[in-house]
């Protein structure tokens, strides 16, 4: 490209390299795959440097944990049944001031809830403004400021700093940029893909969650032994690290490199695109399409109010808020509710519980596919969310009422309602916020991705925090009543979205039409029947 070309489009500096050693460019498809491996690492990143807090829990408060375990699959993978206060161990550590008092865990809960309001509120503008800057540069930006803050609280080790507004701050630092991943993830896979296999596309890919997850626990975990400040340091480093990949090799945009958008491009376009960019190969032949829109540097976003205002954005981000309440009460909770409820006439250790409690996240990740993949087949996303969440409602029922048969039964029963919990969730978060960021009703270049999708998750994210909170005072009256306010939950979730499911119907059933011709004309368009009909 020439020199003005890149400034508009911002070429990524790796790819340059590349383009010179190679001598040639990549095909559209390859593209495809670099955006996918390296937004799945960044997101991935940015849950494993969240985890550290809840693995040194039992260092910071010795009296949190029964057993010190070797991490998973030895050990624990989720120790969140810390903050119940039961258990012996830490005779000989005394715990880290200001959190080893009798206060201590509800210090711990302070820094907890802090960290997800400043992440929740962020969400919101970070939304705004990965849709108004260059979202490579805006992403890059989060993971290294994420890294630094991360960093910095194990530091406090170091120093022997014992105050506690120290931590508190260092956390809601770092759950402002924490806020800046989501929004961009979303917004880049949505650029790169179209709507015609987004849903199953993007279920494979929300994968990146549980696996950060679980890499951040068996991070943290492995470098506890050289002091709890390691525990934050190492996976700052590594989530800074992805930053400056991201920085030089993802492009936000298919303009940036050369190629037409996506949401621009009939399904027809874009195969010849592609075979047109495996033919020619040489990146000098790309650069000459004269039909290409100006990349990141030429984008404008809306404001919030706007977004807000796109048909669907709103019931989504409702049901959200209600999907997550629940998911993350059992993302919290069930490691402490298996260790304390008796399954085929005996307890299991927290170990075990942990280990086991896994098995839900397997099931989610199947329903995050499964949802995406039956959404792409109907063209009704808001029928697919509604479905799994109605479905889920008899599935945590079963599991309640017979989880406690034996460690078979509990097995399959909650990976069953994983799958329903986890499925809307997962959809309504990746594909669904994609269609919505680039709704009909957006006029010229004008892109919502970022926006519409802090307003979806920013909603969810305040009901994240709330379920685990509620669940703390209704356990004391007993688990049934837990499972009373999760039922609640699926049932609002999948009722407001009611109206959306009625307009899907309506548009399957007042425009009949050939199999052959209504498959081609969706796909030539792109278009979802709700995000399309509504107004």
């Amino acid at each position: 490209m020439s020199t003005n070309s890149n400034t508009i489009r911002r070429t990524p500096p790796g790819i340059l390299l590349i383009r010179n050693i190679r001598g040639k460019d990549w095909s559209l498809k390859s593209y495809r795959y670099i955006i996918l491996l390296l937004t799945f690492i960044a997101y991935a990143t940015y849950h494993a440097s969240r985890k550290p807090s809840s693995i040194v829990k039992s260092v910071l408060y010795p009296e949190s944990m029964k057993s010190s375990d070797p991490p998973w699959p030895v050990g624990n993978v989720f120790i969140e049944e810390e903050f119940s206060g039961f258990g012996t161990n830490g005779v000989n550590n005394k715990g880290w001031y200001p959190f080893n008092g009798t206060d201590g865990t509800s210090k711990l809960g302070e820094i907890d809830v802090a960290f997800l309001a400043c992440y929740s509120s962020g969400m919101y503008v970070a939304g705004h403004l990965g849709d108004t800057l260059d979202l490579r540069l805006f992403l890059t930006i989060g993971m290294i400021g994420s890294g630094i803050f991360v960093g910095l609280f194990g530091m406090g080790y170091y120093w022997n700093i014992h105050e506690f507004w120290f931590y508190l701050f260092m956390q809601m630092v770092a759950g402002l940029f924490q806020a800046t991943g989501w929004p961009s993830v979303v917004a880049v896979i949505g650029n790169w893909f179209g709507k015609r296999k987004r849903g199953l596309i993007m279920g494979i890919w929300n994968a990146h969650t549980s696996v950060g997850n679980i890499s951040g626990s068996l991070l943290a975990a492995a470098v506890l032994d050289y002091g709890w400040g390691w525990s934050f340091i190492v996976p700052g480093a590594l989530i800074a690290s992805a930053g400056v990949l991201v920085y030089l090799f993802l492009p936000a945009y298919p303009e940036d490199i050369g190629f037409s958008g996506a949401n621009a491009s009939s399904s027809e376009e874009e195969d010849r695109i592609q075979k047109a960019s495996e033919q020619k190969g040489s990146a000098v032949n790309v650069e000459k399409s004269s039909d290409l829109k100006a990349g990141s540097g030429s984008r404008k976003g809306i404001g919030i109010f706007e977004a807000c205002s796109i048909p669907g954005v709103i019931p989504f981000a409702l049901c959200l808020f209600f999907s997550k309440l629940v998911a993350y009460t059992f993302l919290y909770w069930l490691p402490f509710y298996l260790s304390q409820t008796e399954i085929g006439g005996e307890y299991m250790s927290v170990k075990s519980a942990g280990n086991l409690s896994t098995l839900f996240d397997v099931g989610g990740i199947v329903g995050g596919v499964l949802a995406g993949y039956i959404s792409d087949k109907l063209i009704a996303r808001a029928t697919t969310a509604a479905t799994f969440m109605f479905a889920a409602i008899p599935s945590m029922i079963l599991y309640r009422l017979y989880g406690n048969i034996s460690r078979a039964t509990n097995i399959l029963l909650m990976m069953i309602a994983g799958l329903f919990v986890n499925g809307p969730y997962a959809l309504i978060t990746t594909a669904v916020s994609a269609d919505l960021g680039t709704h009909s009703s957006l006029r010229g270049d004008s892109r919502a991705l970022a926006t519409v999708t802090a307003i979806i998750d920013g909603t969810g994210s305040v009901g994240a925090a709330l379920g685990p909170l509620i669940t703390g005072f209704l356990s004391s009256k007993g688990w049934d009543t837990v499972f009373m306010m999760l039922n609640a939950g699926a049932l609002i979730a999948s009722l407001l979205l009611s109206h959306l499911v009625i307009a899907e119907f309506r548009e399957r059933t007042s425009k009949p039409l050939p199999p052959s011709h209504g498959q081609q004309n969706h796909e030539a368009t792109g278009s979802q029947p709700l995000l399309g009909n509504q107004r």
